[in-house]
């Protein structure tokens, strides 16, 4: 089968210069974009299941906006009035400006990095007295808390947001014209397990970016095609180009 669709597992590019954009220029394919996943705040039953008292922290760590939203929702439907004193270390300062849709942003301690809360650890260890807060997502890594617990700083975590699958009910017929399908997280293939459960893979190719991802596809009892990134392809967009060259060269 020659290929000449992709599906990419990411939301369509509001800017110019996207690679998979030009792979599809190289390539003359047609290229699709549609995001499987989506994230959204926890319940407050599952905030509840947490058994974490705000009040007990003198310092929050944010890495998102999304957390910045939930962790004022929950403190409010706990009657939690957040002190004026709180310290706030946020990963960029894009995260750090978001505070000031519930707090006045001059009058805190807050502090940022410019891609990670890593970059922080002089502040922090100023601070090392404080009871620390980590604020993250159900499929966040532990960097963060390794990072805490090396510099011996009292912390504790939170699940404050998590990632499901999207509703992707409206492409059931448009999905079946893709010949090669493209994934960069394990949501994205439970997604695609949860929202198309009767597919069958056929020809249809899968892409797989990191070693996670790939074995989710085994896992789910998919056929993993193309794997990235590789000694020899880096990027996803070099395997892609690398696989579909050569196989419409057969064709």
């Amino acid at each position: 089968m020659k290929i000449s669709s992709l599906l990419v597992s990411q939301p369509k590019p509001t800017v110019d210069g996207n690679p998979y954009v030009a792979l599809a220029d190289k390539l003359k394919l047609n290229v699709g974009f549609r995001q499987f996943i989506k994230v959204e705040g926890v319940t407050s039953k599952e905030f509840r299941a947490q058994h974490k008292n705000l009040p007990d922290y003198q310092a929050v760590v944010f890495t998102s906006k999304i957390g910045i939203d939930n962790y004022f929702k929950f403190a409010k439907e706990v009657k939690f009035n957040v002190p004026e004193d709180m310290l706030y270390y946020c990963s960029t300062e894009a995260v750090a400006l978001y505070l000031q849709k519930y707090i006045t942003f001059r009058k805190r301690k807050i502090f940022y990095g410019d891609k990670n809360v890593t970059e922080l650890a002089d502040s922090i260890k100023r601070h090392s007295a404080d009871n620390t807060l980590i604020v993250h997502s159900d499929v966040s890594s532990d960097e963060i808390p390794k990072f805490f617990d090396k510099l011996k700083i009292k912390h504790d975590e939170i699940v404050l947001y998590k990632t499901v699958s999207a509703d992707l009910s409206d492409m059931k017929e448009e999905f079946d014209s893709y010949q090669v399908l493209v994934f960069f997280t394990p949501a994205g293939i439970r997604s695609l397990k949860e929202n198309f459960p009767e597919w069958e893979q056929g020809d249809v190719k899968i892409a797989a970016f990191g070693a996670s991802t790939q074995e989710e596809v085994k896992k789910l009892g998919y056929r993993l095609d193309i794997e990235a990134p590789t000694e020899e392809c880096k990027s996803m967009t070099m395997a892609l180009e690398k696989f579909i060259t050569a196989n419409n060269k057969k064709k």
